[in-house]
Protein backbone atom coordinates (compact mmCIF):
# COMPACT_ATOMS: atom_id res chain seq x y z
CA UNK A 1 0.00 0.00 0.00
CA UNK A 2 0.93 3.72 -0.97
CA UNK A 3 0.71 5.24 2.03
CA UNK A 4 1.09 8.95 0.22
CA UNK A 5 -1.85 8.71 -1.05
CA UNK A 6 -3.37 9.41 1.72
CA UNK A 7 -3.53 12.43 3.00
CA UNK A 8 -5.04 11.91 6.65
CA UNK A 9 -2.24 9.89 7.47
CA UNK A 10 0.30 12.53 6.06
CA UNK A 11 -1.68 14.77 8.32
CA UNK A 12 -1.37 12.64 11.29
CA UNK A 13 2.45 12.68 10.68
CA UNK A 14 2.99 15.82 10.44
CA UNK A 15 0.99 16.51 14.06
CA UNK A 16 2.53 13.39 16.01
CA UNK A 17 4.26 10.27 14.78
CA UNK A 18 1.73 8.19 17.39
CA UNK A 19 -1.10 9.87 15.53
CA UNK A 20 0.80 8.14 12.61
CA UNK A 21 1.12 4.95 14.26
CA UNK A 22 -2.34 4.79 15.69
CA UNK A 23 -3.88 5.85 11.66
CA UNK A 24 -1.36 2.70 10.33
CA UNK A 25 -2.92 0.47 13.04
CA UNK A 26 -6.28 1.23 12.38
CA UNK A 27 -5.95 0.66 8.50
CA UNK A 28 -3.91 -2.65 9.01
CA UNK A 29 -7.21 -4.01 11.17
CA UNK A 30 -9.41 -6.58 9.36
CA UNK A 31 -12.84 -4.50 8.96
CA UNK A 32 -15.86 -6.93 8.73
CA UNK A 33 -18.57 -5.51 6.87
CA UNK A 34 -22.13 -6.23 7.56
CA UNK A 35 -23.35 -9.38 6.46
CA UNK A 36 -26.07 -9.63 3.82
CA UNK A 37 -27.55 -12.93 2.93
CA UNK A 38 -31.36 -14.70 2.29
CA UNK A 39 -32.17 -17.60 4.53
CA UNK A 40 -34.76 -20.47 2.78
CA UNK A 41 -37.95 -18.23 3.52
CA UNK A 42 -36.29 -15.86 1.10
CA UNK A 43 -36.01 -13.46 4.07
CA UNK A 44 -33.10 -10.73 3.96
CA UNK A 45 -30.85 -11.57 6.99
CA UNK A 46 -28.19 -8.62 8.26
CA UNK A 47 -25.80 -8.57 11.01
CA UNK A 48 -23.40 -5.75 11.56
CA UNK A 49 -20.44 -8.18 12.31
CA UNK A 50 -20.04 -12.16 12.83
CA UNK A 51 -22.35 -13.75 14.87
CA UNK A 52 -20.66 -14.50 18.25
CA UNK A 53 -23.44 -15.87 20.39
CA UNK A 54 -25.79 -18.31 18.62
CA UNK A 55 -28.67 -20.73 19.40
CA UNK A 56 -29.69 -23.76 17.59
CA UNK A 57 -33.46 -24.48 17.53
CA UNK A 58 -32.58 -27.96 15.70
CA UNK A 59 -30.35 -30.74 16.51
CA UNK A 60 -29.25 -31.00 13.16
CA UNK A 61 -28.69 -27.27 13.01
CA UNK A 62 -25.82 -27.34 16.06
CA UNK A 63 -24.29 -30.35 14.47
CA UNK A 64 -23.92 -28.43 11.31
CA UNK A 65 -22.56 -24.87 12.91
CA UNK A 66 -19.84 -28.00 14.69
CA UNK A 67 -18.90 -28.73 10.73
CA UNK A 68 -19.19 -25.62 9.97
CA UNK A 69 -16.25 -24.38 12.53
CA UNK A 70 -18.55 -22.14 14.89
CA UNK A 71 -19.21 -24.60 17.36
CA UNK A 72 -17.96 -22.22 19.65
CA UNK A 73 -20.24 -20.03 19.20
CA UNK A 74 -23.12 -21.62 20.35
CA UNK A 75 -24.57 -20.96 23.52
CA UNK A 76 -27.98 -22.59 23.54
CA UNK A 77 -29.63 -25.44 21.52
CA UNK A 78 -32.41 -28.07 22.22
CA UNK A 79 -33.08 -31.34 23.77
CA UNK A 80 -31.43 -34.32 21.23
CA UNK A 81 -28.79 -32.16 20.48
CA UNK A 82 -26.29 -35.03 21.38
CA UNK A 83 -23.53 -34.80 18.12
CA UNK A 84 -20.47 -33.99 18.30
CA UNK A 85 -20.44 -35.09 21.79
CA UNK A 86 -19.61 -30.69 22.94
CA UNK A 87 -22.86 -29.98 22.09
CA UNK A 88 -24.42 -32.45 25.01
CA UNK A 89 -23.26 -29.99 27.59
CA UNK A 90 -25.14 -26.92 25.61
CA UNK A 91 -28.02 -24.70 27.66
CA UNK A 92 -31.06 -26.20 26.55
CA UNK A 93 -34.19 -24.17 25.35
CA UNK A 94 -36.77 -26.70 25.20
CA UNK A 95 -37.65 -28.78 22.40
CA UNK A 96 -37.12 -28.06 18.47
CA UNK A 97 -41.40 -28.22 18.38
CA UNK A 98 -42.05 -26.42 21.01
CA UNK A 99 -38.81 -23.49 22.44
CA UNK A 100 -39.24 -21.73 25.75
CA UNK A 101 -38.89 -17.99 24.36
CA UNK A 102 -37.90 -16.74 27.80
CA UNK A 103 -35.11 -19.04 27.55
CA UNK A 104 -33.50 -18.13 24.22
CA UNK A 105 -34.27 -14.40 24.94
CA UNK A 106 -31.87 -15.01 28.25
CA UNK A 107 -29.12 -16.22 26.17
CA UNK A 108 -28.87 -13.00 24.61
CA UNK A 109 -28.05 -14.11 21.05
CA UNK A 110 -27.28 -12.14 18.20
CA UNK A 111 -28.82 -14.48 15.84
CA UNK A 112 -30.85 -17.24 16.21
CA UNK A 113 -31.19 -20.44 13.62
CA UNK A 114 -34.52 -22.20 13.06
CA UNK A 115 -35.71 -24.95 11.35
CA UNK A 116 -38.67 -23.86 8.94
CA UNK A 117 -40.43 -27.59 9.17
CA UNK A 118 -39.49 -28.64 12.60
CA UNK A 119 -40.01 -25.32 14.26
CA UNK A 120 -43.07 -23.61 15.28
CA UNK A 121 -42.98 -20.91 13.31
CA UNK A 122 -45.32 -18.13 15.30
CA UNK A 123 -42.53 -18.48 17.95
CA UNK A 124 -39.98 -17.95 15.81
CA UNK A 125 -42.09 -14.77 14.85
CA UNK A 126 -42.23 -13.78 18.50
CA UNK A 127 -38.68 -14.07 19.01
CA UNK A 128 -38.38 -11.53 16.00
CA UNK A 129 -40.91 -9.57 17.66
CA UNK A 130 -38.43 -9.56 20.88
CA UNK A 131 -35.75 -7.90 18.56
CA UNK A 132 -34.05 -11.52 17.42
CA UNK A 133 -32.27 -11.65 14.64
CA UNK A 134 -33.46 -15.30 13.20
CA UNK A 135 -32.58 -17.22 10.01
CA UNK A 136 -34.78 -20.21 8.90
CA UNK A 137 -33.11 -22.67 6.90
CA UNK A 138 -34.80 -25.74 5.06
CA UNK A 139 -32.70 -27.94 3.64
CA UNK A 140 -34.67 -30.34 1.45
CA UNK A 141 -31.97 -31.92 -0.53
CA UNK A 142 -28.57 -33.24 -0.33
CA UNK A 143 -26.76 -30.64 -2.06
CA UNK A 144 -28.51 -28.20 0.02
CA UNK A 145 -26.13 -29.69 3.19
CA UNK A 146 -23.44 -28.28 1.22
CA UNK A 147 -25.42 -25.00 0.76
CA UNK A 148 -26.30 -24.74 4.42
CA UNK A 149 -22.89 -24.98 5.63
CA UNK A 150 -21.28 -22.13 3.39
CA UNK A 151 -23.97 -19.70 4.61
CA UNK A 152 -23.72 -20.77 8.75
CA UNK A 153 -19.70 -19.69 7.56
CA UNK A 154 -20.91 -16.44 6.60
CA UNK A 155 -23.28 -15.67 9.30
CA UNK A 156 -20.55 -17.12 12.17
CA UNK A 157 -16.86 -15.84 10.39
CA UNK A 158 -15.89 -18.92 9.97
CA UNK A 159 -15.98 -19.51 6.07
CA UNK A 160 -12.58 -21.45 5.22
CA UNK A 161 -13.57 -24.16 8.08
CA UNK A 162 -17.24 -23.81 6.33
CA UNK A 163 -15.86 -23.92 2.81
CA UNK A 164 -13.82 -26.87 3.56
CA UNK A 165 -16.70 -29.00 5.00
CA UNK A 166 -18.89 -28.22 1.90
CA UNK A 167 -16.14 -29.10 -0.77
CA UNK A 168 -15.77 -32.08 1.23
CA UNK A 169 -20.02 -33.31 1.34
CA UNK A 170 -20.04 -31.92 -2.11
CA UNK A 171 -17.10 -34.25 -3.46
CA UNK A 172 -18.35 -37.30 -1.87
CA UNK A 173 -21.46 -36.89 -2.45
CA UNK A 174 -20.66 -36.67 -6.24
CA UNK A 175 -18.74 -39.63 -5.98
CA UNK A 176 -21.64 -41.49 -3.91
CA UNK A 177 -24.35 -40.14 -7.11
CA UNK A 178 -21.46 -41.69 -9.69
CA UNK A 179 -21.33 -45.65 -8.56
CA UNK A 180 -25.34 -45.62 -8.00
CA UNK A 181 -25.70 -44.21 -11.48
CA UNK A 182 -27.91 -46.71 -14.05
CA UNK A 183 -28.74 -49.32 -11.23
CA UNK A 184 -32.16 -50.75 -11.91
CA UNK A 185 -35.06 -48.93 -9.68
CA UNK A 186 -35.98 -50.46 -6.72
CA UNK A 187 -39.12 -49.23 -5.33
CA UNK A 188 -38.83 -48.40 -1.56
CA UNK A 189 -41.27 -48.02 1.50
CA UNK A 190 -39.27 -45.76 4.00
CA UNK A 191 -40.85 -46.08 7.22
CA UNK A 192 -40.03 -43.52 10.45
CA UNK A 193 -42.74 -45.06 12.75
CA UNK A 194 -45.31 -47.57 13.83
CA UNK A 195 -48.09 -46.01 15.78
CA UNK A 196 -48.66 -43.42 13.65
CA UNK A 197 -47.43 -45.54 10.45
CA UNK A 198 -45.24 -42.72 9.17
CA UNK A 199 -43.28 -42.51 5.94
CA UNK A 200 -41.61 -39.55 3.88
CA UNK A 201 -42.92 -37.47 1.43
CA UNK A 202 -41.39 -35.96 -2.06
CA UNK A 203 -40.08 -32.58 -0.32
CA UNK A 204 -38.62 -34.76 2.24
CA UNK A 205 -34.21 -34.73 1.75
CA UNK A 206 -34.57 -38.16 2.44
CA UNK A 207 -36.65 -38.71 -0.65
CA UNK A 208 -33.55 -37.01 -2.23
CA UNK A 209 -31.13 -40.32 -0.73
CA UNK A 210 -33.09 -42.59 -1.50
CA UNK A 211 -33.66 -41.48 -5.76
CA UNK A 212 -29.72 -41.31 -5.58
CA UNK A 213 -29.62 -45.14 -4.55
CA UNK A 214 -31.74 -46.00 -7.23
CA UNK A 215 -34.65 -45.99 -5.04
CA UNK A 216 -38.37 -45.24 -5.99
CA UNK A 217 -40.12 -43.86 -3.11
CA UNK A 218 -43.52 -45.49 -3.34
CA UNK A 219 -44.80 -42.20 -1.62
CA UNK A 220 -42.43 -39.64 -3.44
CA UNK A 221 -46.09 -38.34 -5.08
CA UNK A 222 -47.11 -37.28 -1.77
CA UNK A 223 -45.90 -33.40 -0.92
CA UNK A 224 -46.03 -33.78 2.95
CA UNK A 225 -42.74 -33.96 4.96
CA UNK A 226 -43.66 -36.71 6.96
CA UNK A 227 -46.90 -37.72 6.24
CA UNK A 228 -49.06 -40.70 7.64
CA UNK A 229 -50.09 -43.92 6.05
CA UNK A 230 -51.48 -47.00 5.90
CA UNK A 231 -51.25 -50.95 6.05
CA UNK A 232 -53.48 -50.84 3.13
CA UNK A 233 -51.67 -48.55 1.23
CA UNK A 234 -48.19 -49.91 1.82
CA UNK A 235 -49.42 -53.43 0.86
CA UNK A 236 -51.27 -52.18 -2.44
CA UNK A 237 -47.91 -50.48 -3.36
CA UNK A 238 -45.95 -53.71 -2.66
CA UNK A 239 -41.99 -52.21 -2.38
CA UNK A 240 -39.52 -54.47 -2.74
CA UNK A 241 -37.99 -53.01 -0.15
CA UNK A 242 -38.69 -51.76 3.51
CA UNK A 243 -35.92 -49.35 5.18
CA UNK A 244 -37.08 -48.51 8.75
CA UNK A 245 -35.90 -46.08 11.32
CA UNK A 246 -36.30 -46.56 15.31
CA UNK A 247 -34.39 -45.40 18.05
CA UNK A 248 -30.65 -45.58 17.56
CA UNK A 249 -28.50 -48.46 15.44
CA UNK A 250 -31.12 -51.19 17.39
CA UNK A 251 -33.19 -52.13 15.16
CA UNK A 252 -36.97 -51.91 15.79
CA UNK A 253 -38.98 -54.43 16.58
CA UNK A 254 -41.77 -53.77 14.89
CA UNK A 255 -40.22 -53.89 11.85
CA UNK A 256 -41.04 -57.70 11.39
CA UNK A 257 -43.94 -56.70 12.04
CA UNK A 258 -44.87 -56.98 8.52
CA UNK A 259 -43.78 -60.79 8.28
CA UNK A 260 -47.01 -61.90 8.08
CA UNK A 261 -47.53 -60.21 4.93
CA UNK A 262 -46.31 -62.99 2.73
CA UNK A 263 -47.34 -61.57 -0.78
CA UNK A 264 -45.50 -58.30 -0.15
CA UNK A 265 -42.08 -58.43 -2.51
CA UNK A 266 -40.10 -57.21 0.44
CA UNK A 267 -41.41 -59.50 2.87
CA UNK A 268 -41.12 -62.68 0.01
CA UNK A 269 -37.21 -61.84 -0.76
CA UNK A 270 -36.14 -60.70 3.19
CA UNK A 271 -35.69 -57.02 2.24
CA UNK A 272 -36.39 -55.80 5.58
CA UNK A 273 -33.73 -53.51 6.44
CA UNK A 274 -32.51 -50.35 9.30
CA UNK A 275 -31.13 -47.73 9.67
CA UNK A 276 -30.05 -45.24 12.39
CA UNK A 277 -31.96 -42.27 12.13
CA UNK A 278 -29.43 -40.16 13.18
CA UNK A 279 -27.62 -40.72 10.04
CA UNK A 280 -30.05 -40.80 8.16
CA UNK A 281 -32.70 -38.01 9.59
CA UNK A 282 -30.37 -35.25 10.18
CA UNK A 283 -29.77 -33.12 7.58
CA UNK A 284 -25.98 -32.91 8.26
CA UNK A 285 -22.66 -34.30 6.42
CA UNK A 286 -23.95 -37.46 8.53
CA UNK A 287 -26.61 -38.13 6.25
CA UNK A 288 -24.08 -39.58 3.67
CA UNK A 289 -23.26 -42.24 6.05
CA UNK A 290 -26.78 -43.07 6.10
CA UNK A 291 -27.03 -42.91 2.37
CA UNK A 292 -24.30 -45.30 1.91
CA UNK A 293 -26.20 -47.93 4.44
CA UNK A 294 -29.36 -46.88 1.90
CA UNK A 295 -27.32 -47.93 -1.20
CA UNK A 296 -26.00 -50.85 0.08
CA UNK A 297 -29.12 -52.30 1.37
CA UNK A 298 -30.90 -51.58 -2.46
CA UNK A 299 -27.97 -53.50 -4.20
CA UNK A 300 -28.85 -56.23 -1.55
CA UNK A 301 -32.69 -56.16 -2.70
CA UNK A 302 -31.32 -56.13 -6.64
CA UNK A 303 -29.23 -58.98 -5.61
CA UNK A 304 -32.17 -60.92 -4.52
CA UNK A 305 -34.12 -60.88 -8.24
CA UNK A 306 -32.57 -63.81 -9.40
CA UNK A 307 -32.68 -66.22 -5.99
CA UNK A 308 -36.35 -65.16 -5.05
Amino acid sequence: MNFRDFSGFTAARRKSPWGAVALFFALALPVHANIVLKDDTGREIRLKAPAKRIVALAPHIAENLYAAGAGDRLVGTVDYSDYPPAAKVLPRVGGYSRVDLEAVAALKPDLVLAWESGNNMPQIDKLRALGLTVHVSQPNTMDSIADDLERLGKLAGTEAAANTAANAFRQRLATLRQSNTGKPPVRTFYQIWKTPLMTVGGPQIISDAIKLCGGENIFGHLKQMAPNATVEAVLEANPEAIIATGMGDAKPEWLHDWDKWTRMTAVARGNLFHINPDIMQRHTPRILDGTEKLCAHLDVARSRRSTK
